[in-house]
């Protein structure tokens, strides 16, 4: 048996619903990385292969934003993944590295916002989801507000 694969399903067993959303975007961005790499080495299966698996979780993300529970954060968020899914299309067409590399900076930042809010759960007793206020306090002062780039 694979031991990543082994790995992998270990650390979602008995995951929050936030620490699931910080799998994802950890997925998304390594995809990027090979996606990145097999650019550089000339490899248009393995990127496109990446790029559309990378897709294929950012509309997973989306599918399951909540807008009447996370408000403005579902809103912010829902912009992001569409600016993203976009950027992904272009990075995808014109084969760039750079933007590759901003969509992984851009991922990184939410990411650490997610982590917070996981962190803020797990100092809350029987918190199973994220607050939208808590999200909103943790990507306030580290989201960009143009999410394209």
């Amino acid at each position: 048996m694979n031991p990543g694969l082994l790995y992998r399903e270990g650390t979602v067993e008995g995951a929050s619903p936030t620490a699931l959303i910080t799998r994802l975007y950890e997925q998304t961005i390594e995809d990027l990385r090979q996606a990145a790499k097999a650019l550089e080495q000339g490899d248009v299966e393995l990127r496109s292969s990446r790029i559309n698996h990378a897709l294929l979780i950012v509309a997973l993300l989306e599918s399951q934003l909540d807008f009447e529970a996370g408000g403005k954060v579902a809103e912010h968020l829902r912009d992001f993944y569409q600016s993203l899914r976009a950027n992904l299309i272009q990075a995808q067409l014109q084969q760039s590295g750079i933007l590759l590399a901003q969509l992984i900076t851009d991922l990184l930042t939410v990411r650490e916002a997610w982590i917070e809010v996981e962190r803020a759960e797990k100092s809350t007793p029987g918190s199973t989801h994220p607050s939208p206020s808590s999200f909103q306090e943790s990507v306030s002062n580290s989201i960009r507000r143009d999410w394209n780039g």
